[in-house]
């Protein structure tokens, strides 16, 4: 084979056996370097599909897009009811009792009310004995207690109370005496029926001019 002198060697510069050779060989490279578009991956979903029917188009009407209105309204779901519209047999708690203790330095008053404010039992430590100064004491404000709890025993008072809210009132030997009582064995039957303890003491704001103060000597 002659070769020429500068460039590539021409078609017509070479054999018929060498021109064979280079077609052959351009031909395989050109099979080598085409590139195929890769197939999705085949999830088994389209296979699946193909073996269940085709369901026919569903066709949008008047009824059924109101029926598809009435399945996903959520006011009907829960039905509204009126206020008159209670639960059978339901009927609302009774108020509860109040037992009003006023604690003051000179004597203590133990008051017991129903729901409606009306008194039951009101005595205070000069209707079981104590005379006086003996009054105000803290034994005077303890046995007031305990005789308060044995009469609402002795009554019966025991079953109509459901429950029951302690008002307390000033910060007198009693008050502390009162407590102890409803704390101890003599409360061991009413003390899970008060749901409420509150103070109610009065507090001063302005008005008149106080006494003078007392002085001895």
């Amino acid at each position: 084979m002659q070769r020429p002198l500068f460039g590539r060697p021409s078609i017509h510069s070479i054999c018929s056996q060498c021109r064979r050779s280079l077609l052959s060989r351009a031909s395989r490279k050109r099979f080598l370097t085409t590139t195929t578009t890769p197939k999705p991956a085949d999830s088994g979903l389209s296979s699946l599909s193909k073996s269940f029917p085709a369901a026919p188009p569903r066709q949008a009407t008047a009824s059924n897009s109101a029926s598809y209105a009435n399945s996903v309204d959520p006011l009907q779901q829960f039905p509204q009811s009126s206020d008159s519209d209670t639960i059978k047999g339901w009927r609302p708690p009774p108020p509860p009792h109040h037992l009003h203790v006023y604690a003051h330095k000179h004597n203590t008053h133990i008051t017991l009310t129903d729901g409606q404010r009306q008194p039951i039992i009101s005595v205070s430590a000069g209707n079981i004995g104590f005379r006086k100064a003996a009054r105000g004491t803290y034994d005077a404000g303890y046995q007031l207690g305990a005789y308060v709890l044995g009469r609402i025993q002795a009554q019966g008072l025991l079953a109509k109370i459901q429950s029951m809210e302690v008002i307390m009132r000033d910060f007198g030997p009693g008050r502390e005496a009162v407590t102890k009582i409803l704390l101890g064995s003599e409360g061991r039957n009413i003390r899970s029926r008060i749901c409420r303890v509150m103070d109610a003491t009065r507090l001063k704001f302005g008005g008149t001019r106080g006494k003078k103060p007392r002085r001895l000597g």
